[in-house]
């Protein structure tokens, strides 16, 4: 069996990556999974998120959109639309408008283990093993973006998660509420968004909170009219 895997990764472009790899992590539109030399052959859809592969003690991380994967005993290959190295990343390049959807860190650990444990049949030791693997990649490329952003939304439990490898279920929409922040408010109509989304309110002039139940209805009062704006630029700069 061999001790390493050939990774290949290969864009429309160019060839980005081709290295000897002890371990290989990918987005699979099923969940990420792992592959370690003599993994079983096989054919996997790629989704847009993170690759990290392992050469000894270092880890890399690469972003990579949808793609295909190729796994073999011995080799990986990857073939995606666009694979970026973190030095390269630009998401101002790729968007007109940045929009983060996140729950605070507890409660997406407890979403995290209930799918898991329920779904996938890990032990709650191995899911917080991979929680602190991932952990360096969160701090220093998941959170990061969220500093980007033009409009974030973040569900927060009105429940206690203080411990979430203790809870016995994931809170729900009506046990959270959403808080809203916008990178520049100039121009957000505050009064029509409150009039419209009941028992919301504002906790910072950029920042408002609406019911976690109501977030569907805030994203289409806040991001309709945005995307109205920018179809009718788009269509300004084709004439």
């Amino acid at each position: 069996m061999a001790s390493q895997l050939t990774l290949s990764i290969v864009t429309p472009e160019r060839e980005l990556v081709r290295v000897q790899a002890d371990e290989v992590e990918l987005p699979g539109t099923e969940g990420y999974f792992g592959v370690l030399p003599g993994h079983t052959p096989l054919l996997a859809t790629l989704t847009v998120g993170r690759l990290t592969y392992r050469v000894g003690q270092e880890r890399h991380v690469l972003a990579i959109a949808t793609g295909l994967a190729e796994v073999l005993p011995d080799r990986v290959t990857v073939l995606s639309q666009i694979a970026e190295l973190p030095d390269d990343i630009d998401v101002a390049r790729h968007a007109d408008l940045k929009i983060g959807v996140v729950p605070i860190i507890n409660l997406e650990w407890i979403q995290k283990l209930h799918r898991d444990t329920r779904d996938r049949g890990y032990s709650k030791e191995q899911v917080a093993d991979v929680v602190l693997r991932r952990m360096p990649d969160y701090i220093h490329y998941i959170v990061p973006q969220f500093s980007e952003t033009d409009i974030n939304f973040q569900r927060v439990p009105v429940v206690d998660t203080s411990n979430p490898f203790m809870a016995r279920d994931i809170p729900t929409a009506g046990e959270s509420m959403t808080v809203i922040r916008f990178k520049n408010p100039r121009g957000i109509d505050f009064p029509y968004l409150l009039s419209m989304i009941g028992e919301s309110f504002m906790s910072r002039a950029n920042t408002i909170v609406v019911p976690g139940g109501k977030m569907d209805l805030a994203m289409q009062l806040i991001l309709t009219p945005m995307i109205l704006r920018l179809m009718e630029i788009r269509r300004a700069q084709l004439h």
